[in-house]
């Protein structure tokens, strides 16, 4: 049987927008199935880099290919037809805290509804059986009618996370998605991520600052440095001298010290 064609194919690429190249010369392959970690300090291009993979950036040079498709050289409706094929969790969650969680959930169909079902949507809850199914997965069904701004931060990404199993997209792209969680809610949705595109075989790509999670629930690691990639390896081949050199900061010349200092190394 011949391998699947990867989800994400990037050749010399390169993004900038009014100034210096935010990413430069990037070339990645991401195959189905294949959980990747973005790692590397604040202004490496990690976020950059989501964006180009679902189509709401598109490179200033090189060629992104995304599940097949040049998506610079489609036309806006089969763009969309691509960019529905992937779900993207934000930091922010994107959700409408005064709606209640099903109508949240439901917006994961946008792309499928019409503009009329879609309207009658926010009034009127629809599929809410699926809505309660995606709410199950992630472990909040009996929220499915709260209001969304009553949730904490930590069951609104789950909301985010149901809104994308409702979706049902290919691959799910994660940008920074537990950075505003404390620790126990962080390595909850962390769990689920990893839990959820296993079972589901979903390709996962995610953007995250703590190495630990890097390492502990993804079994591929691409470190991103001023716009460069670093290394891309297993999880289990990073070692603290790849941590370190990809967070290490210059020195100033006329001060003799460090400007600053990366994150701790976690080994797990």
């Amino acid at each position: 049987m011949e391998p699947r064609p990867p989800v994400f194919a990037l050749r010399g690429v390169g993004k900038a927008f009014d100034g210096p190249a935010v990413l430069s010369d990037i070339d990645l392959c991401i195959r189905p199935g294949e959980q990747v970690a973005l790692v590397g300090p604040s202004g490496a291009g990690k976020s950059t880099l989501i964006g180009l993979l679902n189509g709401t950036l598109q490179p200033t040079r090189g060629e992104v290919r995304v599940l097949g498709h040049d998506l610079s050289r489609l036309g806006s409706r089969a763009r969309r037809g691509v960019q529905y094929r992937i779900g993207t969790i934000y930091q922010q969650f994107h959700l409408i805290d005064n709606l209640r969680v099903v109508h949240n959930v439901n917006m994961g169909h946008l792309g499928r509804w019409s503009l009329f079902k879609a309207f009658v949507s926010l009034f009127w809850p629809l599929e809410v059986a699926r809505a309660r199914h995606a709410l199950e997965q992630v472990g909040i069904a009996d929220k499915l009618y709260a209001r969304t701004g009553h949730l904490s931060g930590g069951q609104q990404q789950r909301v985010a996370l149901a809104r994308v199993l409702a979706q049902n997209p290919e691959a799910i792209l994660a940008d920074e998605p537990i950075a505003s969680l404390d620790p126990e809610r962080a390595r909850e949705i962390m769990d689920l991520l990893r839990d959820l595109s296993r079972r589901r075989d979903k390709t996962l790509v995610a953007s995250i600052h703590a190495v630990e999670f890097a390492t502990s629930h993804f079994e591929r690691v691409v470190g991103l440095r001023a716009g460069r990639i670093l290394f891309d390896c297993a999880a289990g081949d990073v070692t603290p001298a790849m941590i370190d050199a990809l967070y290490r900061i210059e020195h100033e010349a006329d001060r003799g010290g460090p400007v600053g200092a990366g994150p701790a190394w976690a080994p797990q």
